[in-house]
């Protein structure tokens, strides 16, 4: 068998089934398993499972809560397969998916790889703004999941390959949440494996997202750059300090207007203007072109202000991530 198929899940049973019954749609000819690895919760998903046991080849596991990356090393542990495939429970996947990176792989093998994310029409207006500004290459979107030309590509976890070899190497993911992704490609990469983008092998990212868990969400991938950039210095980035620098000079923007310059201040107007006609153009609605600049606005300043509290604790003052930032850190499950 080359593939199973890693989902780890945490009280969330009916996107569970929408993900399966994707799954079970599949016109991949060969034998897959799926692997549905329960993190503790208190509404489990076994009679979903079960739903799906005559079509697809499934094995369910329940185990203590320890956050998404241990729970996919531990899927992966019990995984049959020679090639793991890591999804997160709010995606949908494509009848083709299998099939692409079946292509991609015997075309040109890598160890890891990582696709992009889409959205289904059937997604709120919300999702498909969050979606837009989460893959968009007018904002720090394009660089995580939609495009290869910056640096090395750094695949993420919602979805990602991985190999049996570069998983028995590496011991899978760290216990930093979120950044377990980006902290294991940079592994990999020092032992010498490959990462590549698979531009076909794409899901459909639901976001099971408002506005309030969006911007504590990419707080937290604020506060985790800066870590990550301690631990490994070499993979730093300017690109890291965008969102930063999109803070301060915004702020500094505010200042100078009260100077009787308003420059500044207009190309923040002119900027927010493009998102809007883009977002409007591609997703062909107004609504949803306006709620990507709302967006893109919790976006920049939840990263941006994440980013420089965590740079601040961790890089200035030199405290210890797991003391600064305790809520970014799960105990490895024995």
């Amino acid at each position: 068998m080359l593939f199973s198929l890693i989902i780890p899940v945490y009280n969330r049973p009916d996107e569970v089934d929408e993900l399966l019954e994707s799954l079970a749609k599949s016109t991949y000819q060969h034998d897959f398993e799926v692997v549905l690895v329960e993190d503790g919760s208190a509404l489990p998903c076994l009679e979903v499972a079960n739903k799906y046991v005559g079509q697809l080849n499934i094995s369910y596991f329940f185990k203590e809560n320890s956050g998404p990356g241990d729970s996919r090393n531990y899927g992966m542990r019990k995984a049959k397969g020679d090639y793991f495939i890591i999804f997160d429970s709010d995606c949908i996947i494509p009848a083709q998916y299998l099939n692409e990176v079946e292509k991609a792989l015997n075309k040109d093998f890598v160890d890891c790889f990582g696709g992009p994310d889409a959205a289904l029409d059937s997604f709120s207006s919300v999702q498909k703004a969050i979606n837009f500004t989460m893959t968009s290459f007018l904002t720090t979107g394009g660089i995580r999941g939609g495009s290869e030309k910056i640096g090395k590509f750094q695949p993420r976890s919602f979805n990602m390959g991985l190999s049996r070899k570069a998983f028995e190497a590496s011991k899978g993911f760290g216990n930093i949440h979120p950044g377990e992704d980006p902290d294991l490609s940079i592994r990999l990469w020092k032992m010498g494996f490959e990462t590549r983008l698979f531009t076909e092998a794409y899901v459909y990212h639901k976001r099971r997202i408002d506005w309030d868990k969006f911007t504590v969400q990419v707080s937290k991938f604020g506060k985790a750059r800066p870590i990550l950039n301690s631990w490994y210095p070499k993979y730093t980035k300017l690109t890291f300090l965008f969102p930063s620098l999109f803070v301060i000079g915004f702020f500094t923007a505010v200042i100078l207007l009260l100077f009787n310059n308003d420059y500044f201040l207009l190309l923040y107007l002119v900027y927010f203007v493009l998102i809007f006609l883009v977002s409007t153009i591609k997703n062909k609605s107004v609504l949803i072109g306006y709620l990507s600049v709302i967006a893109a606005w919790k976006q920049f300043f939840g990263y941006g202000l994440g980013f420089i509290k965590s740079y601040y604790k961790v890089i200035l003052l030199k405290q210890k991530p797991e003391v600064a930032f305790p809520e970014l850190f799960f105990k490895k499950h024995i």
